[in-house]
This record gives structure tokens, sequence and C-alpha cells, in this order.
């Protein structure tokens, strides 16, 4: 479990024919009747990383989030489509010393920890920033990897703000992302950074107005849209 809503499901594949970090996959469940449900849920591991994995947040109506979260056992098997997707992704070795600034709302994280986790495994040292917004502490998923990563020694900068509810004396934001708190976070334009923006629609494009605000261009974001995980 990841938190007490989201977990993270790993896959053992045969003939799985690689991903690059960032790309997504459907998932399709077939009940006994025959009744199939379809999902696309985006790739949590890093292409270096020997089984694939996907994180998963728990839907109360949804058709598939509550079988992967709280049913799904060690042998069962499902029906994966993919990889899917090529325009949000990060190749460690395309553009390795341009900065990159990743930001997640929610759930959003989860494309942006393969790309986070793909620099740990090639050994990249491209020069990375994270701002990530949680509704409270206990929302925040893969926090103590996050943590990890951070105080590792080339390690990204992480910020995280938090939207409904902070522990006492918490020493970071307190609100929405803003242009702001961009500006604050965000690599300079002059580094010609490349921005990778995930989650629900209303974050993204707060948070993509925001970065063209403090001047960065369009062709220098790239933006993924969900709300939740997925159902």
């Amino acid at each position: 479990m990841e938190t007490d809503r989201v977990s993270t499901i790993a896959f053992d594949l045969a003939g799985w024919p690689g991903h690059r970090a960032g790309q997504h996959l459907d998932v399709r469940l077939t009940a006994e009747d025959g009744y199939q449900a379809q999902r696309s849920y985006s790739i949590a591991s890093a292409p270096e990383e020997r089984r694939l994995a996907i994180t998963v947040e728990r839907l109360d109506d949804g058709e598939v989030s509550p079988f992967l979260v709280g049913e799904v056992v060690v042998g069962d098997r499902l029906e994966l489509r993919g990889p899917i997707g090529g325009y949000f992704v990060w190749d460690a070795a395309l553009e390795p010393a341009r900065p990159v600034l990743l930001v997640a709302g929610g759930s959003g994280i989860v494309p942006l920890m393969a790309m986070l986790r793909h620099r740990r495994a090639s050994s990249a040292r491209t020069p990375f920033r994270l701002l990530y917004s949680s509704r409270s502490l206990d929302d925040v998923i893969y926090r103590a990897e996050l943590q990890a990563l951070a105080e590792s020694s080339h390690g990204p900068t992480v910020a995280h703000t938090l939207t409904r509810a902070r522990p006492a004396g918490w020493p970071g934001y307190s609100r929405r992302i803003d242009a702001a708190m961009i500006r604050q976070v965000a690599w300079p334009t002059s580094e010609a950074p490349a921005a990778f923006v995930c989650g629900p629609t209303s974050f993204v494009e707060a948070a993509a107005q925001g970065l063209i605000e403090v001047g960065y261009e369009d062709r220098w974001i790239k933006t993924e849209r969900f709300g939740a995980t997925g159902g």
C-alpha cells in the first residue's frame, strides 16, 4: 500500500517489449458472465526494472480500481495492452543536460515517478526538480521513496504543498499551486527546461498557466490530464 487508498501492483510479463518513462497501459478485466471493463493506468516502474508496475487509486464507484487495490492476489492473470503513448515521456539518453521540472497533483505523480526512477536507474545526473501537490501528508504517494531520492547524492529537489490538512510545524507550502509558488521552485527560464505536468484537468490547467506566467514557453511544457489514477 502506498496510502490508505492507493496500491502498487507489479507484474511478471513474458515478452514485454519494454517501455519509456511516462507511458501508460490498458488493463482489462473480464467477469465470469463475459462483461468486460477496461481502464488506462500510468506505468510507475522505470524501464530498467525487471517487473512492470502500476499504481492505482481506489475509486469507490469504479469498476476496475476496487479489484486492483483490494482483491487482486499473487497469481491472478490480467489482460494488459501497451505500452501506449510517446509524447509524455522522458529518456535520460536523449537530453541528459537539460533541466527537468516535474509538477504533480495527487495521483498524477505516477508517470513522473517512473521518470525519477529511470533517472536513478540510469545513473543520470540530469538536474530534476519536483513540485508535488497533495491533500494531506497521508495522501502523498511514494512519500518515503521521494524523501530518500531527495536526500541521495545528486538527487532531485522535492517540494511539497498540502492543500487541506497539515501537521503541526509543516515546513512546506500550504496552498494550491500558483505562479508565485512555481516561480520559487521552477528552473529559471534561461535554462530552457523541460516541464512535465500531470494531474486532474483543473490542476494541470492552473499549473501550465502558472508556468507560462513565469516565462516558460509552450513548447517546453508537456501535460497529461486525468482525475484519480483510474477507475
